[in-house]
């Protein structure tokens, strides 16, 4: 079946397909072997390695207080940085200099600098400034630092998805005379959303893991902090970077799955939802119209006479 980005691959395609797929998966199986091998030479399957993963003291005690405070961060960043990035990337498009110079120079600004700077900035600014408990000045350096870098980044996505629609859509909703405001929230941005999803679906995975530099610098009870813990209480380094991995993977999963869903819900929400008609609904359609004809011809005809008797 053909489709208007690519053909239908015929049978040597197929044959191509096949082998560079079971090529991969003989690969990928021995990779799997030697990583295995590599494991098992370095005493890394032993039972009593895994076995904390499997009882309540290591999640409760370690890996979930770390997880909590990971989704708390993320939560909060996400929250403010997607708003205040839509803001900063319509500002970018604003007529008036006053309000496009600045907007641009803070994006710029706080896109060029690495996001583990703006913690440490942050937690220091914070630390000599506010009287705060350690834990909330953590939580708030690292909320802050991944909001400033990551708004800046979604100011661009947001720019760049009202540009890329089509200039038509602007000039249809000028002529029906919508002012720019209008234009921008009623027809531009919806449209814009189902463009942007997969670049803001990406930066909010990035969020997610950068919450980790807040362990490392700052020393936020995060997730990945949580296991440098529970690997020096049960000295199982290898076995919980594996989980913990698992763990990240699980929740951008949801994540990106969440964003499938949603990307497709949108999608489907722009198609057409006229009802279609059966032949009855057809036919009274029809017999409404002709009667609709008659009516006004014999209203015409009516003015003819009259306008005959009138002349008479």
């Amino acid at each position: 079946m053909s489709s208007v980005l690519y053909d239908a691959p015929g049978p040597r395609a197929k044959r191509r397909n096949a082998i560079v797929t079971v090529v991969f998966v003989v690969l990928l199986a021995l990779l799997a072997w030697w990583l295995w091998g590599a494991l098992d030479s370095r005493n890394q399957l032993e039972w009593k390695l895994w076995k904390p993963f499997f009882t309540s003291e290591a999640w409760t005690t370690y890996l979930l207080p770390g997880l909590a405070n990971t989704l708390k961060a993320m939560a909060l960043s996400i929250v403010i940085a997607l708003p205040l990035g839509a803001l900063f990337g319509i500002a970018r498009l604003s007529d008036h200099l006053w309000v496009r110079i600045p907007a641009g120079a803070v994006v710029e600004f706080f896109r060029a600098i690495p996001v583990l700077l703006l913690m440490l900035f942050a937690n220091e600014v914070i630390a000599r400034s506010l009287e705060v408990t350690t834990e909330q000045r953590q939580l708030w350096a690292v909320v802050t630092g991944l909001v400033l870098y990551n708004a800046s980044v979604l100011a661009e996505v947001v720019r760049a998805g009202i540009l890329a629609l089509p200039k038509g859509q602007t000039e249809a909703a000028q002529a029906i005379g919508l002012r720019k405001g209008q234009t921008m929230s009623s027809i531009l941005l919806p449209q814009a959303v189902t463009v942007m999803l997969p670049a803001i679906v990406s930066q909010l995975v990035v969020i997610v893991k950068d919450t980790a530099l807040g362990g490392v610098m700052i020393g936020f009870t995060e997730l990945l902090s949580g296991r440098a813990t529970l690997a020096a209480v049960y000295a199982n380094v290898v076995p919980s970077f594996v989980v913990v991995a698992i763990i990240y993977i699980v929740l951008n999963f949801i994540i990106t799955s969440f964003a499938s869903w949603l990307e497709q819900r949108l999608r489907r929400g722009k198609k057409s939802t006229g009802v279609v008609l059966g032949p009855a609904a057809i036919e009274g359609t029809a017999a409404t119209g002709a009667g609709a004809g008659v009516g006004m011809g014999g209203v015409a005809g009516g003015d003819g006479e009259g306008e005959g008797e009138a002349g008479t």
